[in-house]
């Protein structure tokens, strides 16, 4: 941030300048930069590109039946049987899933925290910053349910025999014959867990960054650098994963299912049955891939305020 020039007091300095009209920042007002509406989804788009294979075994992982291969060896059994390309099938989903779930849920929640911060001449306290993480990432989670439902499928593809494949050529092929196939319901198909998913999400990751890097601000021992931006998305990154894991799991196998469940009451029993740790199946390839995804929007997002954000004077 930049420190405004200040006015002089002497008369005689003022009107040795040479467009002296009275008019100039005091000594405490700040340049500082906000973020422009589309920089989540761009930044967590970026962050997806880098990200993707780790969720594509994260939902190989919670779609087995039975827990018969590990983070590692579910890896090495993708590249055994497809490649190594197969790793980042469904990346078109999932650049769809991140400009609209992430662009919608970032735009609100920042859109709607600068304004408040303006109006109130202050930061938001945290209740207000997890009420508006968890809406923002409601709708948000709506908003993406269609692009989630193509991006789970194209993910799951290679592992099912090849007669089953759905074999979608991109996301755009995949939402048409979802609607053509099954109709416009079947594309919201686990859009209760997807909004509810995307709220608790938005809480751990938004609400969370936030909150954490004021607070580390707030110490005086680190400045608003990477070093800070890193440690409290590092944070936000874990508590989001700890948080939405369990509906994670249901609303996977929701998504991925041939109608076999009638709902998601219906799914959440059936995931019950297999016992407590079903519902954090897969949860450290999840942590693994959350928390670097995380790491990576935040510090994209954050490059991206500092150098093209709108230039604001506090």
């Amino acid at each position: 941030m930049k420190t405004a020039l200040s006015c002089s007091s002497d008369p005689s300095q003022t009107d040795s300048l040479p467009f002296s009209f009275g008019l100039c920042l005091t000594d405490n007002m700040q340049e500082n930069r906000i973020s422009r509406w589309y920089f989540g989804g761009i930044s967590s788009s970026v962050a997806a590109c880098l990200t993707h294979p780790l969720d594509l075994i994260k939902v190989h992982l919670q779609t087995q039946q039975e827990v018969r291969l590990r983070m590692i060896g579910m890896t090495v059994n993708v590249v055994r049987r497809e490649g190594v390309l197969a790793l980042y099938s469904g990346l078109s989903a999932s650049l769809c899933r991140q400009m609209t779930y992430s662009l919608a849920r970032f735009g609100i929640y920042e859109t709607v925290r600068d304004q408040m911060n303006k109006d109130n001449k202050g930061l938001m306290p945290f209740y207000q910053k997890v009420l508006l993480g968890a809406f923002g990432g409601f709708v948000g989670g709506f908003i993406g349910t269609p692009a989630d439902l193509v991006n789970v499928r194209m993910q799951n593809d290679i592992k099912l025999p090849v007669q089953l494949r759905r074999n979608y050529v991109h996301a755009l092929d995949g939402l048409l014959r979802v609607f053509k196939e099954e109709g416009l319901r079947s594309l919201f198909s686990g859009a209760t867990l997807a909004s509810t998913r995307g709220a608790l999400v938005s809480v751990g990751q938004l609400s969370c960054y936030d909150q954490s890097k004021q607070l580390v601000l707030a110490t005086g021992y680190l400045t608003d650098n990477i070093l800070t931006h890193f440690l409290a998305s590092v944070f936000a990154g874990g508590c989001a994963t700890i948080l939405c894991q369990p509906l994670d799991v249901v609303k996977t196998r929701l998504m991925n299912s041939k109608q076999e469940y009638g709902g998601v009451f219906y799914c959440l029993r059936e995931t019950a049955k297999l016992g407590p740790k079903a519902f954090y199946k897969g949860l450290v390839p999840a942590a693994i891939r959350l928390i670097p995804h995380t790491v990576f929007t935040y510090l994209f997002l954050e490059q991206l305020r500092q150098r093209f954000g709108v230039v604001v004077v506090a």
